[in-house]
């Protein structure tokens, strides 16, 4: 298992949310579980860029931190099905705030990241 080199600095609330959230799709795999996309084989197919691994080890991390609930069917071949927790949850509107200031941004947000 990893292991960091320097321990994250936690004394605030932006520091813990980055830790939380770092991660190059942890915030759409919330944003489509929260879409009813399920399903792991969904949430590729939405993000068919990252590869099935990363999904799988963010969807943990994403577990870990409580955002998030997996729940495994005993059928064959096993079945697996995630869930956003009431924790989870609280978090949409903030994404939300945020995905709409990256809308009325975005001309300038691209012009900016393309340079």
């Amino acid at each position: 298992m990893y292991q960091r080199k320097i321990p994250p600095s936690l004394n605030c609330g932006l520091d813990l949310i980055g830790e939380v959230l770092y991660g190059k799709w942890k915030i759409r795999l919330l944003w489509f579980i929260n879409e009813g996309n399920r399903r792991p084989s969904e949430l590729q197919r939405k993000i068919p860029d990252a590869s099935r691994r990363v999904l799988n080890m963010q969807l943990k991390e994403l577990e870990e931190h409580g955002l998030v609930s997996k729940v495994i069917h005993p059928v064959v071949p096993p079945k697996v099905e995630y869930s956003l927790t009431d924790f989870g949850e609280s978090l949409i509107p903030v994404l939300s705030a945020l995905g709409n200031w990256g809308d009325e941004h975005q001309e300038r947000l691209r012009s900016v990241i393309l340079k």
